[in-house]
């Protein structure tokens, strides 16, 4: 499949809703088989499970005792307890399944079931740090940052006592260059060559156990920001780590969580995907300009993007933008080539971001706008056309002379083998706009043409002349959306001059 879908999944959060149900403490041998069902039928080709590794007690004290964070799990939680807080899910301490989720055993059988309906598992790879009750500092603290008693006192927001039972040692909590350091962490330390080689292992027994891993902040492995962050010079990892893992599982899919324009750069290092949160933040900003702008990079690195509205780490969807918007966002998004890269809660807007050191999230209601227009964008992305045809960028251009509202549409075209046409606008501005669209689509003059929105309601017949010299006229209301399929028109009735308004 060129053009994939993953659907990202709270693991804890699940289990904690289904123990509610069941009555009992329930596994990930107790995911219901409807719900697996339903995730083919949408069209999902890949599941990550978040959090199913083991963490331990060290990282979750730091997680219920500091202050600004049990502010922020208040503020998602009013009734928190300290059962809620597990704990970092990224403060591992080994690469088995947490004994609450079922162990190893269940991780296996969940993956067979999810295989059996054509679908593929995805799970967390923290390649930068470890829990701080992770056995290697006790057994490999060599593998670790060290610091001193000088370092502690000077930067106590990035050093920290690991306590052993061979002799307590200052370590490094892991971090990035430009934030204080994760308190429930210890860093890692790639510039010494041992810990290389024991972090390839562990991917390695990863890859045993799923399809793919998503790398947590994957660039702060690269030798440039490494020496930045820690003044030490350190081999590339992820070339050795992709190749080495791929000799023994050739199908394994790697996808980088990564930020500062160092995306182009993990994709030559072997990741298949690498997190889009440029045109993310584009689309936050709220201007068409820059996310055209954004469709002229190179079409290799367009289909290694892993595109996002949400994610564990980002706000809600539907807390950013206003339903309006969020529509016109959803259909740039996920109507681009790349990765399709969906999150738990998102269909149904839901408002609040739940933290991953939090196991239960608040109930909300369902935002029944919002999921039935993802219901019909998600039966557009079932479609082969999208799932491996040719999309490009369509230009836009003024309706008439001064007409500077052309500069508000985003525009797309995707060609099917079979010769269908799928044509995606949309006026992606708060004012009223106007434009044409060219279609580079040869086979248009001489005929009649039916414009079907897959999105909307709208139908329109358009004259295939037109549509070829001068291209498509669109007249739209603010953030309108519309996903046109193209079809011979058998229709003799006088052409609409209107478009549609907003759905």
């Amino acid at each position: 499949m060129v053009y994939p879908s993953l659907y990202q999944i709270n693991t804890r959060v699940w289990l904690t809703q289904l123990s509610r149900e069941l009555g009992r403490k329930a596994t990930l041998d107790d995911l219901p088989d409807r719900d697996i069902d339903r995730f083919a039928e949408i069209g999902f080709d890949w599941i990550w499970l978040l959090s199913v590794w083991q963490t331990g007690a060290a990282s979750q004290k730091i997680s219920r005792s500091l202050p600004e964070l049990r502010r922020e799990f208040e503020k998602t939680l009013p009734d928190l307890t300290e059962q809620d807080i597990e704990g970092s899910g990224f403060a591992i301490t080994g690469y088995s399944v947490h004994p609450n989720l079922g162990g190893d055993e269940a991780l296996s059988r969940i993956r067979a079931r999810l295989r059996s309906r054509g679908l593929r598992l995805m799970l967390d790879f923290v390649p930068n740090h470890t829990g701080l009750d992770h056995p290697w500092v006790e057994q490999h603290p060599e593998y670790y940052i060290a610091g001193t008693e000088e370092d502690l006192a000077r930067a106590p927001h990035n050093y920290g006592w690991a306590k052993r039972e061979k002799g307590d040692l200052v370590l490094a909590y892991g971090r990035d260059p430009y934030f204080p350091g994760w308190t429930d962490t210890f860093q890692l330390n790639y510039g010494n060559p041992p810990t290389q080689r024991a972090m390839i292992s562990v991917l390695s027994k990863i890859a045993g156990q799923c399809d793919g891993v998503r790398c947590d902040m994957a660039m702060l492995l690269l030798p440039e920001v490494f020496e930045r962050t820690w003044g030490l010079f350190a081999e590339p990892f992820w070339p050795k780590a992709t190749q080495q893992v791929r000799e023994q599982h050739p199908d394994f899919l790697f996808m980088a969580e990564v930020y500062w324009d160092l995306e182009w750069t993990l994709q030559q290092q072997g990741f298949d995907y690498t997190y889009d949160k440029r045109l993310y933040d584009r689309l936050r900003d709220g201007h068409a300009r820059p996310v055209r702008e954004h469709f002229h990079a190179d079409k290799d690195y367009q289909n290694k993007s892993a595109r996002f509205l949400e994610n564990h780490d980002e706000p809600r969807a539907a807390e950013t933008f206003p339903d309006e918007v969020h529509k016109a966002a959803a259909v740039i998004t996920f109507l681009c080539p790349g990765l399709r890269f969906f999150h738990q809660g998102e269909f149904e807007g839901r408002l609040k971001r739940i933290s991953p050191h939090l196991v239960r999230a608040p109930d909300e209601l369902v935002n029944e706008e919002l999921k039935q227009f993802y219901d019909r964008l998600l039966a557009v992305l079932r479609q082969p056309l999208v799932r491996d045809g040719e999309w490009q960028l369509l230009e836009c251009v003024p309706a008439w002379s001064d007409n500077w509202t052309w500069d508000c549409f985003v525009a797309f075209g995707w060609a099917g083998k079979k010769g269908e046409h799928l044509i995606v606008t949309v006026n992606y501005s708060a004012n009223q706009s106007q434009c044409y669209v060219r279609l580079p689509f040869g086979e248009l003059a001489g005929q009649r043409w039916r414009l079907t929105d897959l999105i909307g309601n709208a139908v329109y017949d358009r004259e295939g002349d037109d549509l070829q010299s001068r291209g498509l006229y669109l007249d739209e209301p603010p953030w309108k959306v519309s996903v046109f399929s193209l079809s011979e028109s058998k229709s003799q009735g006088r052409e609409d001059k209107a478009i549609a308004t907003a759905v």
